[in-house]
C-alpha cells in the first residue's frame, strides 16, 4: 500500500487534508478524486475500499475531507454545497500542479451530486461516477427535516445526523435549493456511470433514474442489489471499486505498454527516464524489476538479486517435491525462504573491480508432512542438488554481443 498524506488550501486559504493513494507496482496512468458523502469523511471504509480497487487497476486516487469535516480546517456550519464543489476544484488544481490533472471524479451520495457539478467545471475530467447520489442537492433536506422550519425561521439550528451533532445555517438550505442537478447533467457531455442500490432507503433508486434520464450518452447504470446507502458491506464497496475502474478505463487515456519481443527466454528493457524500473519479459510472462526506494528506485518490483533468490527458492521447492513424489514420501508442502546477503546497488558502485564480497544465499526450508529424521536429512541433501543451486556453485560464463 502506498498512501501519502497531502494538504492543499480551499477558497478561504484553510487547509484541507487528504490521502493520495498510489499503485504499488507502477506510476499511476490516471488520477481520480473521490468526493465523500454528506457529513462523512475520507476515512469511511467504503471510500477506502473503492480507492484501493482503483489503485489496484493503476489509478492514483485523492480522497480528502471537505471543509469543516474530518481533519480539514474550517467550520462546517459556514459551508454549503457550492463550497464542496469549490473544494473539489481546488483538489483538481492540487493534482494538476503537483502530479497530473485528474481525469476521473467519483462521488458518493451528496458527493456524487458535487462530483457532477465539479466535473462540468474541470476540463481534464473525462469520466464521472456517482454512487447513491441524489438527483438534486436539496434531497438532503430530509435528513434534517425536523429542523428545516427552525433553520428557516431563526437562521440556524443544531441537528443530529447519523448520531453526530452538526450546526446547519439557512445559507446551506438556500444554496442547495438553487442547484439543479438534472440541468447540469444534461449539459455535462462527459462519460457518466450511475451506481445505485434498489434497497437504498436514504436516497431512493428513483434518484438514479432521474440522473440517468437527464444525462446524455455515453452513460451507464449499475444496480448493486442488496447494498445499503453507505456500502457498509466490504464486498459491495470492493465490487463498486472494480466496476468503476473497469468502466473508466474506456474513457481515459491509458499509455500503451510497449510489447517486448525476443527470441530469448528473458529480456529486460529500461528507458533513461525510468530510473531503475525495468520492464521484463520472462518466458511468456511480463513482470517489473526495480530497486528499493532507499537505493533510488520506485520499489515497483523485486530487485535483480531478489529475482535470483526467487529462482533458487522455486527450483528448490520443485526439486524436493519431485523427489518426494518419486519416492512416495508424504510431503504436503515445501516452503523455501531465500535471501541474498548483498545488494545490487552496492556491487555496482565499482562494476569493473575484480575484488568482490562473498556471494551468500541464506536458505530456510519448511516441510509439512510425515517424514522421519532420515528422510528429512535426505531432503536437505536433495535441496542442494536443485539445478539453480548447482548453477550458482558452478563456474559460469556470460557471452555478450550487441544486437
Amino acid at each position: 500500500m502506498n498512501i501519502q498524506k497531502v494538504t492543499f488550501s480551499n477558497t478561504k486559504n484553510e487547509t484541507l487534508v487528504g490521502r493520495l493513494e498510489l499503485p504499488v507496482n507502477q506510476h499511476p496512468h490516471n488520477f481520480a478524486i473521490f468526493a465523500h458523502c454528506f457529513t462523512c469523511n475520507k476515512n469511511l471504509s467504503a471510500v477506502k475500499n473503492i480507492s484501493r480497487a482503483l489503485t489496484a487497476n493503476g489509478f492514483g486516487v485523492l480522497r480528502f475531507d471537505f471543509t469543516g469535516l474530518g481533519d480539514s480546517e474550517g467550520d462546517f456550519e459556514n459551508t454549503n454545497f457550492s463550497g464542496n464543489v469549490e473544494d473539489l476544484i481546488h483538489a483538481s488544481n492540487f493534482l494538476k500542479e503537483n502530479y497530473s490533472a485528474p481525469t476521473l471524479i467519483i462521488g458518493h451520495s451528496l458527493g456524487g451530486a458535487a462530483a457532477i457539478f465539479a466535473a462540468s467545471k474541470i476540463e481534464s475530467v473525462k469520466a464521472v461516477a456517482t454512487i447513491g447520489a441524489p438527483s438534486n442537492p436539496k434531497h438532503v433536506q430530509h435528513l434534517i427535516q425536523s429542523s428545516v422550519e427552525e433553520i428557516k425561521t431563526t437562521g440556524i439550528a443544531n441537528v443530529n445526523i447519523g448520531g453526530r451533532p452538526f450546526t446547519i445555517k439557512k445559507q446551506f438550505l438556500d444554496d442547495i435549493e438553487s442547484k439543479s442537478l438534472p440541468e447540469v447533467a444534461q449539459k455535462l457531455r462527459k462519460a457518466l456511470l450511475v451506481i445505485h442500490s434498489p434497497q437504498d432507503t436514504t436516497v431512493g433508486i428513483q434518484n438514479a433514474e432521474d440522473i440517468y434520464v437527464a444525462a446524455r450518452h455515453p452513460k451507464s447504470f449499475v444496480s448493486i442489489d442488496g447494498a445499503d446507502h453507505l456500502l457498509s458491506n466490504k464486498e459491495n464497496s470492493n465490487y463498486v471499486g472494480k466496476i468503476i475502474s473497469s468502466w473508466a478505463i474506456r474513457y481515459v487515456n491509458i499509455p500503451k505498454t510497449e510489447i517486448i519481443n525476443t527470441q530469448h527466454d528473458v529480456v529486460a528493457s529500461l528507458d533513461a527516464s525510468e530510473g531503475f524500473t525495468t520492464k521484463m519479459k520472462v518466458g511468456n510472462y511480463y513482470i517489473t524489476a526495480d530497486e528499493p526506494t532507499s537505493y533510488g528506485g520506485n520499489d515497483f518490483g523485486p530487485s535483480p538479486y531478489e529475482l535470483v533468490s526467487a529462482g533458487l527458492s522455486a527450483c528448490t521447492a520443485m526439486t524436493i517435491q519431485m523427489y518426494a513424489k518419486r519416492k512416495g514420501w508424504d510431503i504436503e508442502n515445501v516452503e523455501v525462504h531465500s535471501k541474498y546477503s548483498k545488494t545490487h546497488a552496492e556491487d555496482c558502485k565499482d562494476c569493473e573491480s575484480t575484488s568482490a564480497k562473498i556471494d551468500t544465499f541464506h536458505r530456510e526450508i519448511k516441510l509439512t508432512g510425515n517424514l522421519d529424521e532420515k528422510q528429512i536429512q535426505r531432503v536437505l541433501q536433495i535441496a542442494d542438488k536443485c539445478p539453480v543451486h548447482k548453477t550458482l556453485h558452478s563456474e559460469t560464463q556470460v557471452i555478450t554481443k550487441l544486437i
